[in-house]
């Protein structure tokens, strides 16, 4: 066997390595919410987020593997010498993979697409100096960690703030919940479809058919709604028609819970006397919702009929969840895979002066296997973390943010982005938080998570140099072509 098919062994056995840790690692970010707000179980989060994500990373993972295969660093500073750039590559892989491993061993959440970039970034520097790096490239990945959490916000707080009013407030909840669920599938079925088809019709070569493509889009998107309407409307849940008087009442109810929650925001951006004046008059509107409730006996029946509306978005949270799935793994292949496809093409053809080439169908194949194996063996860890020990979720807010996580996360993969899918999960809960007002939010939680997240580049850039320098240390005086 000779040292080209050692060295591509070699690299496809450490790039699956790292396609496990994303799959241990980052596939909390689609199954979490779903598994902390009781919507699936551990075992059928599982099996559906291996299907999605391997179905993900296969049809639509090549867009960003491309850019992560020569969007960091400038090849030409390294092609003096083919051997530099295939151990750089190689350090990147295995200080990620390793870095990740530790990370899911604790039940850490952490983005891997920050990690690969900033061990690739960590290598340029190192061997090519400030003149290797594409800092115009970086600018606009890094710029995209920034839009990403954003964009997740701006639409789940869209999608809850719709829920909210609409459904959460209603008078009669299950009854607009009926009524507003196949427009919510409507939704993101047709953005599904939005996605899925341009992807089908850029291998189609039929860039250019917009009229398709939309009618494509809103032809799922109407299945889905329609599916969605007949099955509600033949379901029959307990609930109860209120009475004149009961729904005096629950206007009563409404009304006051929406004057706590501006009070809420007042007390929160208040001090001294206004702030004590704002609590002080939040806990009568309590006692006085307490006594509304009693008289009326609407405690527990509005108790029943939430349950039967969080039950419902149950169901549509799985399908949120497999939307997200599918985003992940078409995004995130691209950090395992993109690194290899360089090496496979530097061994080669070790004269060439890029690395940009069409990733094959077996590579995203086995990107995707190691994701799914990942996510079996080890991804139980991170999504109890996501899932159960940092806040406690509901279906219906567990929809909104992953909907906005997954929409941002697809058009990230059509541009080419390497986003995070960490930053859009984090961004999707920020912006439930906010529509449900800002004392809502746990400030000091979302700074270790930002915190966090400035923390993995340079930590993975400085363990790739170490590792690289190990790697020359022991096979320096080796050419591998």
């Amino acid at each position: 066997m000779g040292t080209e098919t050692l060295l591509i062994i070699g690299v496809l056995i450490v790039g699956f390595y790292m396609s496990w840790n994303i799959g241990a690692n980052d596939v909390s970010n689609a199954m979490g919410t779903s598994v902390g707000s009781g919507a699936l179980t551990l075992k059928r989060a599982v099996i559906i987020a291996a299907i999605l994500e391997f179905s993900g990373a296969y049809f639509f993972g090549s867009n960003v593997s491309e850019t992560l295969q020569s969007g960091v660093v400038h090849p030409e500073h390294f092609m003096h010498d083919p051997n530099v750039l295939i151990m750089g590559m190689f350090s990147a892989l295995l200080a990620t993979s390793l870095w990740l491993q530790a990370a899911s061993y604790f039940g850490w959440p952490v983005s891997t697409t920050h990690a690969i970039v900033g061990a690739i970034l960590g290598f340029g520097l190192l061997v090519g100096g400030v003149h290797a790096v594409k800092w115009v490239e970086v600018g606009s990945i890094a710029l995209s960690w920034v839009i990403s959490p954003g964009l997740s916000a701006l639409i789940a707080y869209l999608i809850f703030s719709l829920t909210q009013r609409k459904i959460l407030f209603a008078l009669h909840p299950i009854y607009a919940t009926k009524r507003i669920a196949p427009l919510l599938v409507f939704i993101v079925l047709a953005t599904f479809g939005t996605a899925v088809g341009s992807d089908a019709m850029s291998h189609l070569h039929m860039e250019g058919a917009l009229s398709v493509l939309i009618l494509f889009a809103l032809t799922v998107g109407l299945i889905g709604a329609l599916i969605t309407h007949l099955l509600l409307r033949k379901a029959r849940f307990s609930s109860t028609v209120p009475s004149t008087g009961t729904l005096r009442g629950m206007q009563q109810i409404l009304g006051l819970k929406k004057s706590i929650r501006h009070l809420k925001r007042v007390r929160s951006i208040s001090s001294g006397d206004t702030r004590n004046v704002a609590s002080e008059t939040i806990s009568n509107l309590e006692m006085v919702i307490e006594r509304i409730q009693e008289r009326s006996e609407l405690k527990p029946k509005s108790h029943s009929d939430y349950r039967v509306v969080e039950k419902i978005f149950g169901y549509l949270q799985i399908l949120t969840a497999c939307f997200v799935a599918f985003a992940h793994g078409a995004n995130d292949v691209a950090n395992a895979i993109g690194p290899v496809a360089s090496v496979i093409k530097i061994v080669m053809n070790p004269n060439t002066t890029t690395l940009a080439t069409p990733v094959p169908s077996w590579l995203l194949a086995l990107g995707g296997l190691g994701i799914v194996i990942g996510l079996a063996t080890w991804g139980w860890r991170v999504i109890e973390t996501i899932g159960r020990k940092i806040t406690e979720l509901t279906p219906s807010r567990g929809f909104c943010a992953e909907f906005g996580a997954a929409t941002t996360i697809l058009i990230a993969s059509r541009l080419g982005m390497p986003i995070s899918t960490t930053h859009c999960i984090v961004g999707a809960v920020f912006g439930i938080g906010l529509a449900k007002g800002i004392s809502a939010l746990n400030l000091r939680m979302l700074r270790d998570i930002v915190l966090s997240w400035i923390i993995t580049i340079p930590s993975s850039a400085i363990s790739c140099i170490i590792i690289y320098f190990i790697i020359k240390g022991l096979l320096g005086a080796i050419s591998f072509l």
